[in-house]
């Protein structure tokens, strides 16, 4: 009965660790998608003449920064 009981917290456990995971990778792609909005949205107010070239740079370095440390996920919508 022991051995069932570690099997199954064994597997709890597995299941909590990729949810979390799961958790996280769904959290970083939504930030992702967030920052490449504000770019959008920086460059548009930027073209429409209403906008700051240094905000979209800014907005730009915050997608650049998301990459490096995430991977590129974020540009395979």
């Amino acid at each position: 009965m022991a051995g069932f009981l570690d099997r199954a917290k064994e597997q709890a456990q597995r299941g909590l660790t990729q949810g979390k995971q799961k958790i996280d990778e769904v959290q970083t792609q939504r930030a992702g998608g967030d920052l490449l909005k504000k770019l959008g949205a920086a460059y548009y107010a930027e073209r429409q003449g209403t906008g700051d070239p240094r905000a979209t740079q800014q907005a730009l370095q915050a997608v650049e920064a998301h990459i490096a440390a995430n991977g590129d996920g974020i540009l395979r919508g």
